[in-house]
């Protein structure tokens, strides 16, 4: 039960100064995350090479980056334009929600897309069997359920919550364990939820990453050709940099967090994670990718006669 209608947003600093520059750089983040994303999503819906399965999780990954940036920063953008501070006590429960879905979308897609590069590489005889289109489907359709459950549960363990007083996030979004650090009630039932739900959907699919390399390297060494070692490694490497960005940010992030008691540190940590991976996914697959490139390029070329 909550005495208020909304929390304060205070963002990355509070220099009036700084707020064009940050409005300007975020925009151009966000706008660069959209188009870089939407044209992996095209590329792939339109080039008959790119229907396979490990396109297939890729253009669902490019659908989450967008979602999770535009449940974010535009908010953000809106604030610092209107040179106001506040969100709505539903708007934040919303961010909440929707940043732990996406999120935890991305992070089951990421081990997905580990495990197809697993029977692609380590079992190619039986991979078209196991990796149907209709495998693939239930997969991100689990990985959406699961997600759902998960930021479902949580909000609605925010909801029993009391906010009093302090109502200042320091961050530039509703983030889970800021909210939960301004309730003047009892916390501990979400803070055990979060721990728990962290090892298992964190720590799970981590594992099953890992699993799934090991295997990948032992097979790979395995090999007799170096040319059949360079196309398998040259497949994975870029699913392996989205992972680790991934990862990498959220625990250097949290490990920063764990030393410095500065909230204006963790705001501007928050961004690695939130903001940097989703603009430069579409990079690393492109640049890395002779075949999403050619896509990219045809797709490119046919955009003047649409217009």
């Amino acid at each position: 039960m909550s005495l208020f209608s909304e929390f304060l947003l205070l963002g990355l600093t509070d220099d009036l100064a700084l707020q064009p520059l940050i409005f300007s750089l975020f925009l151009f983040r966000y706008l660069v995350t959209i188009l870089g994303n939407l044209l992996i999503i095209l590329a792939v819906s339109s080039d008959s090479h790119l229907h396979t399965t490990m396109y297939f999780f890729l253009s669902k990954l490019s659908l989450a980056d967008i979602c999770i940036s535009t449940t974010t920063i535009p908010q953000m953008l809106v604030n610092i334009q209107r040179k106001r501070k506040a969100i709505s006590y539903t708007g934040c429960l919303s961010q909440v929600c929707f940043v732990l879905i996406f999120a935890g979308l991305e992070n089951f897609l990421l081990t997905a897309m580990a495990y197809d590069h697993y029977e692609a590489i380590c079992h190619p005889l039986r991979y078209p069997a196991i990796m149907n289109p209709c495998l693939c489907v239930l997969l991100v359709l689990f990985s959406f359920s699961i997600s759902t459950v998960d930021a479902l549960l949580h909000s609605l363990l925010v909801l029993r919550l009391s906010f009093c007083t302090d109502l200042e996030i320091p961050h530039f979004f509703c983030e889970l364990d800021q909210v939960i650090m301004l309730a003047c009630s009892d916390t501990l039932i979400n803070n055990i939820l979060i721990y728990v739900t962290a090892g298992i959907f964190a720590g799970v699919p981590l594992f099953g990453i890992i699993f799934s390399y090991i295997h990948i390297v032992s097979s790979v060494l395995q090999m007799p050709s170096s040319g059949g070692m360079y196309k398998a490694f040259s497949t994975c490497g870029s699913h392996l940099s989205v992972v680790s960005l991934f990862y990498g940010t959220i625990f250097v992030v949290y490990i920063s967090s764990a030393v410095t008691d500065s909230h204006r540190n963790a705001a501007v940590g928050s961004v690695l994670y939130s903001v940097v991976p989703q603009m430069l996914n579409p990079f690393i697959y492109s640049l890395r990718n002779r075949d999403m490139k050619e896509a990219l390029r045809k797709l490119t070329g046919r955009m003047p006669s649409l217009l």
